[in-house]
């Protein structure tokens, strides 16, 4: 019998593996030409930082989870970052440079693909449940993500690299600084990469600590639809101001969930309410319905 051919999410998650192992010899060129001119305790400093990453990001292509996710998405764009500052700095050779730029921008693109988000993402899971990542807020899109993005590079990058070239007092600073918030950072992203809907056997899970003091469940007998949300829905809106369309889960009864209070200002208790819809928004909402029809569910 003929093998099944492999699922659009493995081939990404696979090729974003051989591309990531291509890095030392497609864009390590660049790197070399841009640090030839450099003293050597700054060669060696940024040689360790650039294997590092490529060792990181390696185990973590090769081993799918939710936090391997971050790591990635953290790390793919931090090696086409410096690619950038490579060339700015000395890496005069055009080919070398178009060449680092194509495959660290492939790799960044194959990080941030909705396929490969949710592949990784269910490396995690627990038995017969299928996960799906929601969208992050558009507000955070448009500004913060990137800042904290940029703040755990150059705060993880910074205090070696200034130590390296001998400014002790700025490199001890920056370490003291940056690494503290470098991970208060990575922690607040990674948190982006656990908001999910899940499908269990029992029925469906809405996990989003954005949106959510706890995780909603909503049992199989309970879930009277999944459909594209209408324009003119009066569904609970848990999609945190994602962009782009949503998912609309109707209840055949009043299903309590706990929104979390914006802020909490004044220190406000978080009440648990009943709905009987709810909007999330997947990153995939065609897989999403599709998973729901093979899970025999209601699917408008």
């Amino acid at each position: 019998m003929a093998r099944p051919a492999p699922s659009h999410a493995a081939v990404a998650r696979w090729a974003l593996v051989v591309v990531w192992v291509s890095l030392p010899f497609t864009a390590g060129p660049a790197f070399a030409e841009a640090l030839a001119e450099r003293s050597l305790p700054v060669q060696r400093v940024d040689a360790i930082g650039l294997w590092l990453l490529w060792a990181g990001g390696l185990v973590a292509a090769l081993v799918p989870t939710t936090a391997s996710l971050t790591a990635l998405r953290i790390l793919a764009p931090a090696s086409l970052a410096g690619v950038v500052v490579a060339a700015v700095a000395g890496a005069r050779g055009t080919a070398l440079v178009v060449a680092a730029m194509a495959v660290t921008m492939t790799v960044t693109v194959l990080v941030l693909l909705p396929r490969v988000g949710d592949r990784f993402a269910n490396g995690s899971s627990y038995g017969d449940e299928r996960r799906f990542l929601l969208k992050p807020p558009a507000a955070l899109v448009l500004g913060p993500i990137p800042l904290a993005w940029a703040l755990v590079v150059a705060g993880t990058a910074a205090g070696p690299m200034l130590l390296a070239a001998s400014a002790w007092v700025a490199g001890a600073a920056a370490l003291v600084v940056g690494w503290p918030l470098a991970a208060l950072l990575v922690r607040s992203l990674h948190g982006l990469t656990r908001r999910w809907l899940v499908f269990v056997p029992a029925g469906m899970v809405v996990h989003d600590a954005t949106t959510l003091v706890e995780s909603a469940m909503v049992q199989r007998r309970e879930i009277a639809g999944v459909s594209r949300a209408r324009a003119d829905t009066d569904a609970r809106d848990l999609t945190a101001g994602a962009a782009g369309g949503a998912v609309e889960l109707a209840f055949s009864v009043h299903v309590p969930i706990t929104p979390r209070p914006p802020g909490r200002p004044g220190g406000a208790v978080a009440e648990a309410v009943p709905v009987t819809a709810v909007l999330v928004a997947p990153t995939r909402i065609d897989a999403v319905l599709a998973e729901a029809a093979e899970r025999r569910l209601p699917v408008g």
